[in-house]
Order: structure tokens, then sequence, then C-alpha cells
């Protein structure tokens, strides 16, 4: 979200700290009633707009296909996923106590996590990709090069900017800057909806971090189910680099 308004702002950086970045680029289906609307907020906004979504293929409104969007879908790999998420969970309190470690990877394995199934989700979305404007995304490629990640993105949102204008966007945007950025660091939220004492919002930003908190077991079950959940699927992911 943070390199995508960058991008559309020409890499001016006081113009990004105008809000924070749940207000620039609106989170669609967060409604929390008096509080948040994510689409009461988009109708607000005017073209070209930066919409943030975690809804399967299959959920999201059929206007984003007739009017041939661009979408930007980020896939990162499962491991690294279920830890991620198992943090957010405990720090984020719309979310319900996700338990041990043990039972909340049960519950990413079998998807009975916010937004349903992490292998439906990353192979629906990886099946469109070829139909409609969609740029798959991977956040370990991301992690790898960023610089060569987000050039690419320009050429998909036929946008051009001078190598210095770059050079300032993935300066900005890496982790250790957002991370001690207010207006991406999500320190604003109150705590009654984000307990950043329990887990930062940006925690580590790195990958193979799954390798710390999989036992061996563990990491056997998850492989086993994962090969049985993703075959017949061209789509493959780097749990290391």
């Amino acid at each position: 979200s943070e390199i995508l308004d960058l991008i559309y702002n020409n890499g001016d950086v006081e113009k990004c700290k105008q809000d924070t970045i749940c207000k620039r680029v609106p989170f669609m289906e967060m409604i929390i009633p008096g509080v948040q609307n994510g689409v009461e907020d988009l109708k607000k906004m005017q073209s070209p707009r930066l919409v943030k979504t975690h809804l399967p293929v299959q959920l999201l409104p059929s206007s984003f296909w007739k009017n041939n969007c661009k979408m930007i879908y980020m896939a990162r790999n499962a491991k690294d996923v279920a830890v991620s998420y198992y943090y957010f969970y405990q720090m984020a309190k719309m979310h319900p106590e996700p338990g041990t470690w043990e039972e909340f990877l049960d519950k990413f394995m079998t998807g009975k996590v916010a937004f349903g199934s992490w292998y439906d989700h990353v192979k629906g979305w990886w099946e469109k990709r070829n139909d409609y404007r969609i740029y798959y995304l991977f956040y370990e490629d991301m992690k790898e090069d960023p610089k060569h990640e987000i050039q690419k993105l320009l050429k998909f949102l036929d946008k051009d900017l001078p190598e210095e204008t770059v050079d300032k966007i993935l300066y900005h945007s890496s982790f250790d800057v957002m991370k001690q950025n207010p207006y991406t660091n999500y320190t604003t939220f109150l705590k009654a909806r984000m307990d950043l004492s329990i887990s930062p919002f940006m925690r580590k930003g790195i990958l193979g971090d799954w390798k710390n908190h999989f036992t061996v077991a563990q990491y056997e079950r998850f492989e086993k189910d994962y090969e049985k959940k993703m075959k017949g699927s061209t789509l493959s992911f780097r749990s290391e680099i």
C-alpha cells in the first residue's frame, strides 16, 4: 500500500504523510459501526483510487472485473503467513483469541481463520491472473530484490519515474523506515483495536521466521498437508532464499 501511494504521489513523501496508510488506501471490507467504513471512505475519494482488500477472488465485487481494474495480489509462503497471522490474531482485537501456536496452526491448515483457506485464496487469484489485469507479486521476490520488483510494478501501472524517485520510494518503503513511521506502523490505532504491546503491527518483516516456531513434527505434518492441498497447481512458493 505504501509503495503504491508513493508511486501515485511521484515519490512525494510529505504528501504520503497527510494521513495514515489505512486512510490513504482504505481497507474496503473493514466496517466497524461508528468507527470505520471502508466502502464509505472509498466513495469520498477521487479517481484514481487505491483500494485494499483481503477478499478471496470469488467474493470480489463484480464491478472490479467489469471496470477492468488493475489489481496487485501480494502472496507469501504459507509457513511464514501462519506465524505472522498468529501474532496478528493476538494483538488485533477484532479477532478471537488464537489459542496456542499448535491450536492456531491447526486452524490455519483447516481454513478456520479470517478470509478462509490460504490455499484456496492464493490458488484462486493465481488462476485468474491471465484473464484480467492482475499482477501476482511474491513477498519473497520483494524481499530479495525490492528495486527490481518496484520497477516491474511501475511497468504494470504504466508509470515512468526517474531512478532517483524510485530510490526514494525504495528507501521510504523499506521495513525499517516504515516500522518507525507513525503513518504506516499502526501506532495511532486505539489499544482496544490493536494492542501493539502484545506484538507490533510491523513485527520482523523477514523470510523464514517459521523456522523459529515449527517443531519437526509440525513441519512434517504441515508439508504433507500442503502437498495434498496444492496438488495440481502450477503455483509455487519459496519459504527461504
